[in-house]
């Protein structure tokens, strides 16, 4: 047979191979024997015939399709077009994750057609060259999960390209010379795709706004808000409608509230904090009992559903807290003044007041609108003096005040009596089962150009507990008083699924490294054993990493209607309350737990769970955002110590490299496997190492080594290292 007719045999069985799997695919419910499959693909001669039925025998005897009676024949799926979010990786292949199916779908490369990651998608189920492996072909976009992106423009004389900086983004933007608008060469732009014509290589966008020359800090700042759709402005009408709202403390609506004004209240914050949304009551009662209130910001008593400030909110979901910066859920004359606890002023707040004994046992609970007035303002440092030092003083070191001061016994006795009872309260949650992440927060000291001169570690210490301890009483115990009412009522949960024992398999694979592990008895020694890991590691080499790696094996905390309790918290119900100002699911709690206080019925679940959804989708958002924006920073940081020698931790390991966390400020580069010159070498995923051939010399995860820097790239937030060797 020549090569020429060999070819062209080939390519028909393919063809009527392809033909077998869309027939019985496209109608997976049906069977069907040789002569409807050669109907539907419209083969009537004997060779093709022949083809057909030898292929059908083929695929048969491979369990690639099923015969369901002698010689009729159908798909081994159950459905060969599904739906779902397509998710594609750096080297422009993708997955789809399809609800309800065990197994996501691969997509090769060549097989995206023109969707973008995140977007809604069909995906055609197709025949897989691995049998453990879904593959497929997405068939059709449902529904974009952005059009807007951010890039660099390219300027040609009549057409321009933007390309874009989001490494997922396979593809250039061209843009017509008219709709550039005023952008010039070189600029990063945020760019909105308008079409993509099927016989077009790329899309069709057009300039929506100029951000600035890449590498500038507002530039890069502002870039990394508009990649998550995150805006850093507020619309004028927006501004205008709050700034005409009537936020003055009126004597008739007080006389609507409980009055607490009386009552010894006081806030602790940051230093550097602008809006205070929380603030602590405390009376010692006749009984030896205590009245402590947690009031909050009575942010809906402003923000009123239907209208213009509550959409917005709506929309922003959150406050975002980027290293330099916040962008808030509110505009300023809400978050940073009417809805502000600030001290000495009257404030509407909503309130959960408890009566606790002495073992923080809740006798007795109350919830519902207040008045309150603020009596002082700490920073968690001014407060942590008051419990270090059992004093009213406070050093001119620690105060905000930049002078030293003091406070009344009644407050000293306050601060005490709350952090006794905090620690209480906190070592229940940790018999009960809750875990223990006090991850380091990574914070720069930035210089008036926003250019980091140092790094500092936040530390959680006990005036950040005793804040904690308390917000968490409230967010418990007002979940509660709504969960156990029957009839059963819509509210708003914050739930945490118990881990996948994969995960916590797998995490245990990497601390065996560092001589810890899990014990897997059952749930109970899980969570001791997880927290004693977490004490472990405090302070050592590869704290931060298995902090990180620890958190990444939990599952995500969300926001919905459908109440499973919180594994992390180990509380049966929880919810957000305490913080509206910057979070829109506390807004719809108050709504709610007010609505139900006056005797209203519950609401469809529908609606509320799609604002839950939406929530938890800007929540991660804006994390992702805020992370970026610390890298950035480290990158910035780096920038100025190219010279120096550091030690770190290896903390990844993958076939393309190595990623390095320095001890000392925890900045995370790479050094590329190419660049390693004393060897050749290869990853070996069993032991999370890259592995010399000649010398057999191991850079395993958790190994100690010394680097320079590289290379440092703000634009595409990329630290380069050099490694110099093991570390001695």
């Amino acid at each position: 047979m020549s090569k020429k007719k060999k070819r062209t045999n080939n390519h028909r069985k393919n063809e009527i191979t392809r033909g077998i799997f869309q027939v019985l695919e496209n109608e997976s419910n049906k069977s069907f024997n040789y002569k409807q499959i050669a109907s539907k693909l419209n083969i009537s001669d004997t060779e093709g015939r022949n083809i057909l039925i030898k292929r059908l025998g083929q695929l048969h005897a491979k369990d690639r399709i099923k015969e369901v009676e002698k010689g009729k024949y159908t798909s081994l799926q159950e459905k060969a077009i599904h739906e779902g979010k397509i998710e594609i990786t750096a080297r422009g292949n993708a997955y789809v994750v399809v609800e309800g199916l065990d197994d996501d779908i691969f997509v090769s490369s060549n097989k995206v057609n023109r969707a973008f990651n995140g977007d809604r998608v069909e995906v055609m189920l197709r025949p897989s060259r691995s049998s453990n492996k879904l593959e497929g072909e997405v068939v059709a976009v449902l529904e974009r999960k952005k059009n807007n992106f951010v890039g660099i423009l390219e300027l040609n004389k009549s057409f321009a390209f933007v390309k874009p900086t989001d490494h997922k983004m396979y593809t250039d933007i061209f843009v017509p010379i008219d709709l550039i608008g005023k952008a010039k060469n070189g600029e990063k732009v945020i760019v909105e795709v308008l079409s993509w014509e099927k016989d077009a290589d790329s899309p069709t966008g057009k300039v929506v706004e100029v951000l600035g020359l890449p590498g500038l800090h507002n530039t890069e700042i502002h870039a990394i808000l508009a990649e998550y759709g995150l805006p850093y402005t507020f619309p004028k009408e927006v501004e205008q409608v709050a700034n005409t709202l009537d936020t003055s403390i009126k004597e008739a609506e007080i006389l609507k509230r409980r009055d607490m004004r009386d009552v010894l209240t006081f806030t602790i914050d940051p230093k550097d904090a602008k809006d205070f949304d929380d603030a602590l009551s405390f009376k010692k009662l006749q009984n030896g009992n205590y009245e402590i209130g947690i009031h909050i910001a009575d942010v809906s008593f402003y923000v009123t559903p239907d209208t213009l400030l509550d959409e917005e909110a709506y929309e922003r979901a959150t406050s975002v807290y980027l290293v330099d910066r916040v962008v808030p859920m509110l505009p300023e004359i809400l978050s940073n003044n009417a809805c502000s606890l600030r001290p000495k002023e009257d404030k509407y707040t909503f309130s959960a007041v408890f009566e606790i004994n002495e073992q923080t046992q809740v006798i007795n609970e109350w919830f519902g609108r207040t008045a309150i007035h603020s009596n002082e303002r700490f920073a968690y440092e001014e407060a942590q003096y008051i419990i270090e030092n059992n004093t009213n003083s406070i050093d001119t070191s620690v105060s905000i005040r930049g002078k030293a001061y003091s406070v009344s016994d009644e407050i000293k006795e306050a601060v005490l009596t709350l952090n006794r009872l905090s620690k209480i309260m906190r070592e229940k949650r940790m018999n009960a089962g809750a875990i223990s992440f006090d991850k380091l927060e990574v914070k720069f000291n930035l210089n008036k150009e926003n250019v980091p001169v140092s790094v500092y570690f936040k530390e959680a210490k006990d005036a950040n507990k005793l804040i904690e301890e308390f917000m968490l009483l409230a967010n418990r115990k007002v979940a509660a008083f709504i969960g156990k009412q029957r009839p059963e009522k819509t509210f708003v949960y914050r739930v945490h699924d118990e881990p996948s024992e994969d995960k916590l398999m797998a995490l245990n694979g990497i601390i065996s490294k560092f001589g810890h592990k899990l014990n897997f008895h059952n749930k109970k020694t899980i969570s001791e054993s997880l927290n004693k890991l977490l004490e472990d590691v405090k302070g050592n080499k590869e704290q931060n990493l298995v902090d990180t790696l620890a958190i990444r094996s939990m599952s995500k905390a969300i926001y919905t209607t459908d109440n499973i309790g919180h594994y992390g918290l180990a509380f049966d119900y929880y919810t957000h309350f305490t913080s509206p100002i910057r979070r829109y699911p506390d807004v719809m709690v108050h709504r709610l737990l007010q609505h139900y206080l006056d005797g209203g019925k519950s609401p469809k679940a529908a609606s509320v769970e799609e604002k839950c959804k939406h929530s938890s989708d800007m929540e991660y958002l804006a994390s992702s955002a805020e992370r970026d924006s610390i890298k950035y920073m480290q990158i910035k940081f780096m920038q100025d110590h190219q010279d120096k020698e550091f030690v770190g931790v290896i903390s990844g390991v993958t076939e393309w490299g190595i990623y390095v966390e320095i001890i000392e400020n925890k900045c995370e580069g790479m050094v590329r496997i190419r660049d390693i010159k004393d060897d050749y070498y290869t990853f070996d995923e069993r032991q999370y190492a890259l592995v010399g051939e000649r010398r057999k010399k191991i850079y395993q995860l958790g190994d100690e080594v010394r680097v320079m820097v590289k290379n440092t790239d703000l634009v595409k937030r990329h630290l380069d290292f050099s490694l110099l060797g093991k570390a001695t």
